[in-house]
């Protein structure tokens, strides 16, 4: 049906009157106690230059639009028409007791609804009003994990140090001969072996991909984080590093070359070692090579720091090439074995030898380069890559995973990360946002709609493997994450347009020899299973909800014809695969002005026969202004269940961004499902956090 109003929601808070008297003051200009159509037009205008200051074909100032709906029998002007929707009679004036009835039927959200900061706060309070019981238990839910892995590192490097540090203590011929400066050094060298092991192995992507089969270790270790993890690592490295040095440099180096100590240094170094002055201790191999490589680790932490990278790129990602003589020198480093066995070089040999083998293959990968386009997208803030391959054979990659990406025309050194937003076939996508020096220089030096190279190398990353483990999923999105969801939606897409069944598919996979591993081409092997073979009674009803989160309406423009595709194959995929599929959009950017807050909405709702997209968004289904109340979101997911006469399900909740929203769908999900049992009922809702990265 045509028209501008939607159906409340059930959190909906409706205008107030002091919002509608607000909004009538803004119209009426010329402060005559009436509104008339010309003043309504004049705000439309004003308010639609705002929210749509370049004219896309799906809003009502476009030309497109107009010509559709006229040549679909209206009368060509989407503008009028939609104003006299809003206003009977066209031409006619209210009063304000008359346009306060009026507006109220429009079923507008308050302008308070749609404020983020308020809903923040909101949030936070609710977070707050929960029992410290409940609120433990949800922030261990988020939280624990990581903090449990993180705890194993500190105590390994703490073991590690405290059993230099108490060896070297308890050994008075080695405190006589070089003095309590290599207590210090022994000691910082036993935080460096495990702290160097794991900053070299969160470089290693194959290896974390590897490990991500693996969901009960990814929920220990947050892969999306390990560029933060690497960081700490790196400047404890140096930290300890650097004590490490002043131990021996102005500590046992100093205190062994003192004559009064050679005898001492004979018994613990033999008798070659003497005479034994500073110089040569700095000229043996464990001294040059430790001094070498300490200045070449703080060479590259300097080349790191943020307002390097930021401005050079390039030198920050050269200054990485440093670390493979330094690692060289280190496993060289402890080869003498003058004071113990050498562990340095074992510590760093298997992480060394991945990221080597990884550089290695990347560089190689740089000139290998594939054929691609790239397309700025409606909203100009986000361009699509799209790659084809070059021997034109299917990409393999699971719905979920990333790859590094590298444009040559900007610079052969610089690879970075995009999720893959789309693939079938030998047609892979990435979408890149804007926003940063080098996103924004591919506006600048690419072409557009033009044949261009790039360089691939990967997919890295989770598979969403966990997503197919349940027949009904909550998944929640924001911003640029849309990505792995609309990955996952093409996934589904492409299944289903061969006739196969996804969940069957992840069923069977777990009973081969890779049972973590949901890894495949993009196209069906023959002897797949179809969707049309799986027998009624094995092929449960599934539903997937989804929700994604965006500042700007523009950012729905990404994905809108994906998303249109979906709402418009909804009916066809549950006939074919029994699938239920909801998605909601969510804009949260608050809109001050209240005429702008009020057009904003009606404009969304606004859908006619010729055109039945919204005029604000180009979605076909409405959006939500104002953050999503996740509690009563799941809330109304379980009552549905509940009236339904559904006994026994398992409903994954997919969760990646702000910890506070993730705590409360981690409580809600405990609550829910202690519930369900407090009910007879077997539904569990599981809550599973940034398993797309």
């Amino acid at each position: 049906m045509d028209g501008p109003i939607q159906t409340a929601r059930e959190d909906f808070v409706p205008l107030s009157n002091e919002e509608i008297d607000a909004f009538f003051d803004d119209l009426d200009k010329d402060k005559d106690g009436y509104v008339t159509f010309d003043e309504l037009e004049a705000k439309l205008q004003e308010s639609h230059k705002e929210l749509a200051p370049v004219p896309q074909k799906h809003h009502l100032t476009h030309p497109a639009r107009r010509d559709l709906e006229k040549n679909n029998g209206h009368a060509g002007d989407g503008l009028h028409a939609f104003l006299c929707r809003l206003m009977p009679d066209c031409g006619s004036r209210m009063s304000r007791n008359e346009f306060v009835n009026h507006v109220k039927h429009w079923e507008v959200p308050s302008q308070k609804q749609t404020d983020s900061k308020a809903q923040d706060e909101e949030d936070a309070a609710h977070e707050r009003r929960i029992p410290r019981r409940r609120r433990l238990r949800a922030y261990w839910a988020v939280h624990g994990p990581n903090i449990l892995f993180m705890a194993f590192v500190v105590a390994l490097q703490i073991g590690m140090g405290v059993w230099q540090l108490v060896k070297y203590v308890q050994s008075p011929l080695a405190r006589a001969a070089l003095g309590w400066g290599v207590v210090l050094a022994k000691a910082s060298a036993g935080v460096i072996y495990p702290t160097l092991f794991f900053m070299l192995l969160s470089m290693s992507r194959h290896f974390s991909t590897f490990l991500r089969r693996s969901y009960i270790i990814s929920k220990f270790i947050n892969w999306d984080l390990s560029q933060a993890f690497h960081i700490k690592m790196s400047i404890c490295g140096l930290f300890f590093a650097s004590l490490h040095a002043i131990g021996h440099l102005t500590g046992s180096f100093l205190y062994g070359s003192r004559p009064a100590q050679q005898d001492d240094v004979e018994r613990l170094l033999g008798a070659d070692a003497v005479p034994r002055p500073y110089i040569r201790y700095v000229r043996s191999l464990p001294g040059w090579s430790g001094i070498v490589s300490l200045g070449l680790f703080w060479t590259i932490s300097l080349l790191s720091m943020p307002f390097i990278r930021k401005r050079i790129y390039e030198i920050f990602q050269l200054g990485h090439l440093l670390m493979f003589p330094m690692i060289a020198l280190l496993c060289a480093h402890g080869t003498e074995a003058l004071l113990q066995f050498p562990m340095l070089g074992y510590w760093l040999a298997f992480p060394a030898l991945l990221v080597i083998f990884e550089r290695s293959w990347r560089f190689i990968r740089g000139f290998m380069s594939v054929p691609a386009r790239a397309k700025t997208l409606q909203d100009d803030e986000t361009m699509v890559i799209t790659c084809k391959h070059p021997r034109g054979q299917d990409w393999h990659y699971s719905a979920g995973q990333y790859i590094l990406l590298q444009i040559p025309q900007l610079s052969f050194f610089q690879w970075h990360l995009f999720t893959i937003s789309a693939c079938r076939g030998n047609i892979l996508q990435v979408h890149i946002k804007f926003d940063g020096d080098w996103t924004n220089k591919l506006r600048e030096v690419l072409p557009e709609d033009e044949d261009i190279w790039v360089g691939i190398d990967g997919p890295f990353g989770a598979p969403a493997q966990r997503f197919y483990d349940y027949n009904y999923s909550i998944i929640v999105g924001g911003g640029i994450g849309i990505t792995p969801f609309s990955a996952i939606l093409t996934d589904l897409e492409e299944k289903f347009s061969d006739q196969r069944d996804p969940w069957e598919e992840r069923r069977q996979s777990r009973s081969f020899s890779r049972p973590g591993s949901s890894r495949h081409s993009s196209r069906a092997p023959s002897e797949s299973r179809k969707v049309s073979e799986v027998p009624k009674h094995a092929n449960p009803e599934r539903r997937v909800d989804f929700h994604w989160t965006v500042r700007e309406k523009n950012n729905l423009l990404w994905f809108s014809e994906l998303l249109n595709r979906a709402i418009e194959g909804a009916g066809p995929l549950a006939k074919h695969g029994n699938l239920e599929l909801n998605i909601d959009t969510h804009i949260t950017a608050k809109r001050k002005n209240i005429s702008t807050h009020v057009f904003r909405y009606l404009l969304d709702s606004y859908r006619t026969k010729a055109a039945p997209y919204s005029a604000l968004t180009g979605l076909k289904q409405p959006s939500h202004f104002g953050r999503p109340n996740f509690d009563d979101i799941l809330q109304r997911h379980f009552d549905e269940l509940v009236r339904s006469g559904c006994t026994e399900k398992k409903v994954g909740v997919f969760y990646c961004g702000a910890a506070v929203v993730g705590e409360i769908l981690a409580d809600k999900c405990h609550t829910l499902t202690v519930e369900a049992r407090g009910m007879g009922l077997k539904i569990q809702y599981d809550f599973l956090i940034e398993v797309f990265g």
